[in-house]
C-alpha cells in the first residue's frame, strides 16, 4: 500500500449513537507508534461486533478505527525488532478499543503489540485464527495445565457455533478429546457444521436458561465457556470431581450466580482466560501450538471472507446470534 490515502472503517459518535462508515484516511491521521504496517487481513470477533454496533461500552473515545486483530507487512519501522517486509500479527492489547485497530489498510502501531508471523502460517490463516483462535488455544492450554486429559472424560464447549467455540472444538477433537458442543440453535445445519469440526454430540435446551441447583449430576471433565451467566453457573454445577472450566466470554452476561459447593465439595477449578493482555511469551507458545495442533483444512471450512464494506452487516448478524465460525476481513477488497 503505497498511495497517500487508503480506506478504513471509522466509528463516530452522533447524538449518543455509533455510526460506522468506510472513509479515506492519510498516514498523517494515524496514531503514534514505531511500526507502520500494510494491513492485509483482519477478522470480526464478538467484541468487534459490539464496537461496530455500539453495544455496551467497548469504545469510549471517538473517532475510532475498530478491529482487534490484524496481519500484514511492515512498511516502516523505528524499532530494532522489525524491519520493512517483515510479516507480523497483532491480537488484543486493547487495539480496536482504546487504540486504532485493524480495519484500516494502513496502521501505525507500537512494536510491543506485534509478533512475527509463525513460518508455517499464512497471513490469511493467521486471521482465520485471530483472537478467537488464540483464545481457544489458551483455553485448551488452561485445561491441560489443570490436568484434564482425553482420558479424563467428556469436554463441553459452550457458544459452540461462534469463533472461539468453533476453533476450540477443532483443537480438542484433534487432540483426542470427546467433545460435546453446546449451542442455542440445535438444528440440522448447525449439527452438521459442529460435527464436521469434530464434535461427537450437539446439545441445547431450555435448561441452559434456568439457574441450576448448587450441585447437579456430574457430566463433564472439563469445559470451554464463552457464554458466562447462567450457562457458566450450570457448567460449574455439572462438573465432575476435580473438573475444570476455562471461562473466556460473557455473551450471556457478566454476572455469575453460583455457590462455593462445586469448588469445596468437588474440587472444581474455574480458570479465567484472558487473551487481551496475555504476555508475549505465552502468546508465542500458543501460536506455536496452533501451528502444530490445528487442522487448517477444517479451519478453512469454518470461515468466510468479507471486505470493509461488509463488516457492519455481519456485526449486526453476530450480535443477533446469526453468525457462525470465523469471518476474515480482506483489506484489499
Amino acid at each position: 500500500m503505497t498511495s497517500s490515502s487508503f480506506k478504513a472503517l471509522v466509528l463516530r459518535e452522533q447524538e449518543g449513537k455509533t455510526s460506522a462508515s468506510v472513509e479515506q484516511l492519510t498516514r498523517a491521521e494515524l496514531p503514534e507508534g514505531e511500526v507502520l504496517v500494510n494491513v492485509r487481513y483482519s477478522s470480526i470477533n464478538y467484541k468487534d461486533a459490539m464496537a461496530v454496533t455500539g453495544t455496551g461500552k467497548i469504545i469510549r473515545k471517538f473517532p475510532m478505527v475498530p478491529g482487534i486483530d490484524l496481519a500484514g507487512d511492515v512498511i516502516e519501522s523505528s524499532s530494532p525488532q522489525f524491519k520493512p517486509g517483515d510479516k507480523v500479527i497483532l491480537t488484543g492489547w486493547s487495539v480496536g478499543e482504546r487504540f486504532w485497530g485493524g480495519y484500516s489498510q494502513v496502521q501505525r502501531l507500537k512494536a510491543e503489540w506485534l509478533l512475527p508471523l509463525p513460518a508455517s502460517i499464512s497471513l490469511h490463516q493467521s486471521m482465520t485464527i485471530g483472537t478467537a483462535g488464540l483464545t481457544a488455544m489458551l483455553c485448551v492450554m488452561g485445561l491441560e495445565e489443570a490436568g484434564i486429559t482425553p482420558q479424563s472424560g467428556k469436554i463441553i464447549v459452550s457458544g459452540a457455533s461462534g469463533g472461539v467455540g468453533s476453533v476450540a472444538i477443532l483443537l480438542l477433537s484433534r487432540l483426542g478429546y470427546d467433545v460435546t458442543a453446546l449451542t442455542r440453535d440445535v438444528n440440522e445445519v448447525t449439527r452438521k457444521y459442529l460435527t464436521s469440526l469434530g464434535a461427537n454430540d450437539v446439545i441445547g435446551g431450555e435448561e441452559w436458561k434456568v439457574a441450576p441447583k448448587p450441585l447437579e449430576g456430574q457430566k463433564w471433565a472439563g469445559a470451554v465457556d464463552t457464554v458466562g451467566g447462567t450457562v457458566l453457573a450450570r457448567l460449574l454445577a455439572e462438573m465432575d470431581y476435580q473438573g475444570a472450566v476455562a471461562a473466556c466470554g460473557l455473551a450471556g452476561g457478566f454476572a455469575l450466580s453460583t455457590t462455593v459447593m462445586p469448588f469445596i465439595l468437588r474440587g472444581v477449578k474455574l480458570l479465567g482466560i484472558d487473551s487481551v493482555m496475555c504476555p508475549n511469551p505465552y502468546r508465542e507458545k500458543a501460536w506455536a501450538r496452533l501451528a502444530r495442533d490445528l487442522d487448517f483444512s477444517k479451519l478453512a471450512n469454518a470461515e468466510r471472507v468479507t471486505g470493509l464494506d461488509g463488516i457492519a452487516a455481519i456485526a449486526g448478524d453476530m450480535m443477533a446470534g446469526k453468525s457462525r465460525g470465523r469471518v476474515v476481513v480482506d483489506l484489499s477488497r
